[in-house]
C-alpha cells in the first residue's frame, strides 16, 4: 500500500512589491508657495544691495573687532568686496544653479585675499555668518511689510539658505588656508634664502635690517656659528636659542652671544665652533671658521674650538703650504723602519703636549726620562732642528700637526 506523499513546496519569500511614491500635493504647493515668496522678497533685496551692504558693513564694524581695523584702512575696498559678496549670495536665491559658480569663485577671492592681509580666519567665518543672518533677516522683514501671512511659508526655505552660508563658510576656510600655507612656505623659503647669504657671506647690506628682522636678531652683537656633521643640529644645545640652516652634509647654527663651556655631542657627531664675530655681516666669516673647526674634529666625533686649535688650523686652511712643511721638516725620517718613526715622531708629541717635561712625557709613554730625552735627541740629529730653537721648535710643532689633520 502507498503512502500519499504531499509535496511541500518550500517557504519562498514572497517578492515585495515596491511601494508606490505617494505624492504630495499639499507639501508641493507649500514648496512652490515658499519659493515664490523668497524670490518675491529677494528682488527687493536686489534691487537694494546698497542699503544691504551699507547695513552689513556697520554690523561688522560693531560685532567683529578684529575686522575693525580692516574696515578703516580700506572702507571703500571692502563696501565693494561686501556688495560683491551680496550680490552673488541674492542672485543664488533667485537662480541657484546659473549663479553657483560665481557665488563660489566669488567667496574663494575673499577667503585668499583676507588670508593675505592677515584678518584672522575665525573674524572672517564670523563676518560671512553675519551677512547671511543680515540676508535672511531683510527678507524676513521684507516679507512682514508686503505680506505678514506669508511669513510662515519662509520656514521651508530657511535650512536651504543656511546651507548655502556653511557652504561659502567651508569655500572661504579652505582658501584662506590653501593661500595661508603658500605665505607659510614663501615666508620659511625666504629666511631661508636670507640665512645661507648670512653663512656664505653673499649677504648684501641692503638685506641686513630684513635679516635681523625675520631672525629677531640684532644687526650688532657677538655672534658665534657652528658646523655639525654627523647628527642633527637641532638636537643639541637644548635651552640656547639657535638658528639652524639645515643642509645636506653639515647643519649650521647661528648663536647670539656665547655658547656653553660644555657642548654634549653624540657618538659620531662633529661639531666645529667658530670664535666670536661682531655683527650680523660677519657671521660668513664666522660660518668659514666653523668649517675649519670641524675639519680638525676627529672621525669618532667630538667638539673643536676654533680659538682653541688656532696653529692647527692655520695648516689646514693653507693645507699645500701645511704639507710642504711637514715634508721640509720631517721629510728625513721617512728612511726609517715606520715603527721606527712613528715612536720618535709620538715621543716629540707628547714631549710638546707636556710642555716640554720629559718626565711627565715619561709617564704618558711609560718610560725613563732618559729614554725620552734620548729620542728627542735623535730627532734632532735626523730632523735638523733643535728643539731648544723657539723657530725650529714652531717648525716642529706646525710639521707635527700638519701630519696629524691633513689627509694623506
Amino acid at each position: 500500500m502507498h503512502r500519499a506523499v504531499r509535496h511541500r513546496t518550500p517557504n519562498r519569500p514572497v517578492p515585495a512589491v515596491a511601494p508606490q511614491p505617494r505624492t504630495r500635493p499639499v507639501r508641493s504647493l507649500i514648496d512652490a508657495d515658499a519659493i515664490a515668496v523668497l524670490h518675491r522678497a529677494a528682488r527687493v533685496l536686489q534691487a537694494d544691495l546698497a542699503e544691504l551692504t551699507d547695513r552689513l558693513m556697520a554690523v561688522v564694524q560693531d560685532q567683529e573687532p578684529a575686522y575693525r581695523a580692516a574696515v578703516t584702512s580700506d572702507p571703500a575696498g571692502i563696501w565693494q568686496e561686501m556688495h560683491r559678496s551680496l550680490r552673488h549670495s541674492v542672485a543664488s536665491l533667485l537662480d541657484p544653479r546659473g549663479s553657483r559658480d560665481a557665488a563660489r569663485r566669488c567667496s574663494w577671492k575673499i577667503g585668499a585675499t583676507r588670508a593675505e592681509q592677515g584678518v584672522p580666519l575665525d573674524a572672517l567665518l564670523h563676518a560671512f555668518r553675519l551677512g547671511g543672518s543680515l540676508v535672511w533677516q531683510r527678507l524676513v522683514e521684507e516679507t512682514s511689510r508686503t505680506a505678514p501671512e506669508d511669513v510662515r511659508l519662509l520656514v521651508h526655505v530657511a535650512s536651504d539658505i543656511w546651507n548655502f552660508v556653511d557652504e561659502h563658510c567651508t569655500l572661504v576656510a579652505d582658501a584662506y588656508r590653501q593661500v595661508e600655507r603658500q605665505l607659510a612656505w614663501q615666508r620659511e623659503n625666504r629666511v631661508r634664502v636670507l640665512v645661507a647669504a648670512l653663512l656664505d657671506g653673499s649677504s648684501r647690506i641692503a638685506d641686513l635690517p630684513e635679516t635681523a628682522q625675520v631672525l629677531d636678531l640684532p644687526e650688532q652683537g657677538r655672534y658665534v656659528v657652528l658646523a655639525v656633521a654627523g647628527g642633527r643640529g637641532g638636537d643639541l644645545l637644548p635651552g640656547v636659542r639657535v638658528h639652524w640652516h639645515t643642509g645636506v652634509e653639515v647643519d649650521y647654527g647661528i648663536v647670539r652671544g656665547d655658547l656653553p663651556e660644555r657642548i654634549e655631542a653624540g657618538s659620531g657627531v662633529r661639531i666645529g665652533v667658530s670664535g666670536g664675530v661682531a655683527g650680523l655681516a660677519a657671521v660668513g666669516d664666522a660660518r668659514a671658521q666653523a668649517d675649519l673647526a670641524l675639519r680638525l674634529c676627529p672621525e669618532a666625533g667630538g667638539v673643536v674650538r676654533l680659538a682653541e686649535r688656532l696653529p692647527a688650523a692655520l695648516v689646514v686652511s693653507s693645507p699645500d703650504l701645511g704639507g710642504a712643511l711637514a715634508e721640509q721638516v720631517l721629510g728625513a725620517l721617512a728612511g726609517l723602519d715606520p715603527a721606527d718613526r712613528e715612536v720618535l715622531l709620538d715621543t716629540v708629541g707628547v714631549w710638546l703636549a707636556c710642555d716640554g717635561s720629559a718626565q711627565r712625557a715619561g709617564e704618558r709613554l711609560y718610560c725613563h726620562r732618559n729614554t725620552v730625552l734620548n729620542r728627542l735627541r735623535r730627532f734632532e740629529q735626523l730632523s735638523g732642528r733643535s728643539l731648544a730653537r723657539p723657530a725650529d721648535l714652531v717648525e716642529v710643532s706646525l710639521a707635527l700637526t700638519a701630519r696629524r689633520v691633513l689627509p694623506g
